[in-house]
């Protein structure tokens, strides 16, 4: 079930295993971004995941409070403490897809809880080649919300011919957070139903990744 980090026994498990082998070079490299002083040290990702094993990346905006803040569990988790990390765990349970095969990221990798500017989505397209760089078994990149599919598209101004050369494929669709599945219109009725669109988009994006693991684990090497 979700949200285990809220267990302390399992947050200080997490913490002593954050190097492991499969972890150890993204985590490395989170040590590195964390030496730039102005801006504090990003969440690990958490070692439950099958890191640089992981054949799918799920790009976020920005850390969240129960991940970087100054009460957060210090991992990018899908077992954290908060609402839109248990909807990523239902709607990847829900696609069949295993929790550990789908590592976190975020468009700007450090704490903000606030919408990034596009100077700080510019600066997280370097951390976010060096993630993909060391994960050589990348096939699906998934971006959620706005921001995230800002800075991919950053990203492929750039490397465009990473993603192209190693076959990864994007699908965008929508952040599991309340506010990005809650919609402005004028009636409640408009509001369940523009919520329930959302929530279908994001459940046909992760089939849509799901097929794509599948079809290539079906293939001819």
């Amino acid at each position: 079930m979700p949200r285990r980090m809220r267990d302390q026994a399992f947050r200080e498990a997490q913490w002593d295993r954050r190097y492991e082998p499969q972890v150890e070079p993204l985590n490395r490299y989170i040590d590195e971004l964390g030496e730039r002083d102005d801006v504090g040290h990003p969440p690990y990702i958490a070692p439950m995941y099958r890191g640089i094993d992981a054949p799918v990346l799920s790009v976020f905006r920005d850390p969240g409070p129960k991940a970087g803040g100054p009460e957060g569990s210090g991992f990018l988790c899908v077992e954290n403490d908060d609402p839109s990390a248990e909807r990523l765990w239902h709607f990847l349970d829900e696609a069949g897809m295993d929790h550990r095969d789908v590592v976190p990221w975020n468009a700007y990798p450090w704490y903000i809880n606030a919408k990034p500017s596009t100077a700080q989505l510019r600066d997280g397209v370097e951390p976010l080649r060096r993630v993909i760089e060391l994960m050589p078994r990348l096939q699906v990149v998934i971006l959620h919300g706005n921001d995230a599919t800002r800075g991919w598209k950053m990203f492929l101004r750039q490397h465009a011919h990473v993603v192209r050369t190693r076959g990864i494929e994007s699908l965008g669709t929508y952040h599991t957070s309340r506010g990005a599945l809650r919609s402005n219109h004028s009636t409640v009725e408009e509001r369940l139903v523009e919520s329930r669109r959302r929530e279908d988009h994001i459940r046909t994006t992760f089939a849509a990744a799901a097929r794509i693991l599948h079809s290539n684990a079906r293939a001819p090497q």
